[in-house]
């Protein structure tokens, strides 16, 4: 199972990633919504902001994740289970005489799960893990 390690999982994730940016390109919402397993709603999401996107008769093209960090949480022949930090960059929506640059997205973190059937990997769950960072202060700072 090389798609068990780091590495593995990782080539998964940018396969499915180009994909996903591929359907944006082209503004295909079946071609989205088959990267999802049936009634997910993180793809139900994606759907319909591509069909806004469309609506306003904007394509989003050059759409890329920039993955920060994964890892394996478990693996299966069928199921990957991963913890992603990931951010969205270089994405520009076109249109009749617009280009406009979408701005860099911040890093998040997110609990990925995709299954894999005869058609390849699709995403059953992505959902943003909560995260904090702080610093605790002493009150006779």
């Amino acid at each position: 199972m090389a798609w068990s390690t780091p590495a593995g999982a990782s080539a998964v994730l940018h396969d499915w990633d180009a994909r996903r940016a591929a359907a944006w390109a082209a503004q295909d919402p079946d071609a989205l919504r088959s990267l999802y397993v049936p009634g997910s709603t993180t793809g139900g999401a994606d759907v319909a902001m591509l069909r806004a996107w469309r609506e306003r008769g904007l394509r989003v093209r050059e759409l890329r994740t920039q993955v920060l960090s994964l890892d394996v949480r478990r693996a299966t022949a069928t199921r990957l289970d991963l913890l992603v930090t990931d951010r969205l960059s270089g994405a520009v929506a076109r249109g009749p005489g617009v280009r406009l640059p979408l701005p860099r997205d911040r890093p998040t973190t997110s609990h990925v799960v995709l299954v894999r059937d005869g058609d390849g990997w699709r995403v059953a769950q992505a959902s943003a893990v909560r995260t904090t960072s702080w610093t605790v202060r002493s009150r006779n700072e």
